[in-house]
């Protein structure tokens, strides 16, 4: 055995403690969560939004396209909690009913950018050499690109709907998981378990799904947290612009923009649904945050 070997066996144990130890911090700061009442607030309203966003009408039983003109702009109150809008129909509903167009247009733009930029960021970081320059310069050309305006160029292409606004903002924050993952793996690439694990025989792919990605995943999956709010925001603002789902669908930028004419006289129209997207991004913001703390 070459003293060079030697010493990256020696340091098999070590790495093993260490990576015992940071399980063991993970579980102790796992057990914290509890005593933190803004993350469980904000976790408990993210999977409200979720859930109704897959079953609305457990939260809501009145119809979302019924209009009353009797009831036209009438204020929030116990009969309609959010209000009612110039057609008469409840606001409140229309929010709710909503949800799974955003919620779902999120989720197939995150499952984009995760897969392309897991897929770019791995190549990158693992292969290195000219790969790695030529990806990096690609992804460097579309990080000077400022995210909506990307995604408003590519959804202008695709033509209007849920699911091509959705493509659209998973292609626009594509790069940052790349940029992500290339680090990662850049740096758990060097770590001495990987080392060890060459040394012992395994073949790089081995190295690659064993030891290389699941010591990778944590920052991505803090920056997919993060970037759920992102993907919120840029779907209800391409929404708001008009490329999203036809009328009368109640997406939450739709329904923002039915409101923006009538601010002085039936404010809730677009402060409520507004308020209901903002309170959302920030949950999602204040979790990324928390579990960033709980991964370092």
């Amino acid at each position: 055995m070459t003293a060079a070997v030697a010493d990256v066996v020696t340091e098999v144990p070590r790495a093993a403690d260490e990576a015992g130890g940071r399980r063991a911090n993970l579980i102790a700061n796992l057990g914290q969560l509890a005593r933190k009442p803004v993350f469980l607030l904000s976790a408990l309203y993210v999977l409200f939004v979720v859930v109704s966003a897959f079953w609305p009408q457990l939260f809501s039983a009145q119809d979302p396209y019924e209009t009353n003109p009797a009831t036209v702009a009438q204020a929030p109150g116990a009969a309609h909690l959010f209000g009612t809008d110039i057609y008469g129909r409840d606001l409140w509903s229309r929010v709710l009913h909503g949800s799974p167009l955003t919620i779902k247009a999120t989720l197939i733009a995150l499952a984009i950018a995760l897969v392309a930029g897991l897929g770019l960021g791995i190549v990158a970081g693992f292969f290195g050499g000219v790969l790695d320059a030529v990806l990096m310069r690609g992804i460097d050309v579309l990080l000077a690109i400022p995210g909506l305006l990307l995604a408003l160029s590519i959804v202008t292409a695709l033509g209007y709907g849920t699911v091509p606004v959705a493509v659209a903002v998973g292609v626009a924050i594509v790069p940052g998981f790349a940029r992500t993952t290339r680090a990662e793996v850049l740096r758990v690439k060097t770590l001495p378990y990987v080392e060890a694990a060459r040394a012992g025989g395994a073949s790089w792919t081995r190295v690659l799904l064993r030891h290389i990605l699941p010591n990778s995943w944590g920052p991505v999956a803090v920056l997919a947290v993060l970037d759920a709010g992102v993907a919120i925001i840029a779907i209800a603002s391409l929404s708001f612009l008009g490329f999203g789902a036809a009328p009368p669908a109640a997406e939450w930028g739709t329904l923002i923009a039915d409101g923006r004419n009538y601010l002085v006289t039936s404010w809730w129209l677009s402060l409520l649904p507004g308020l209901f997207v903002a309170l959302l991004v920030l949950g999602l913001n204040h979790i990324s945050k928390t579990l960033q703390e709980l991964t370092r």
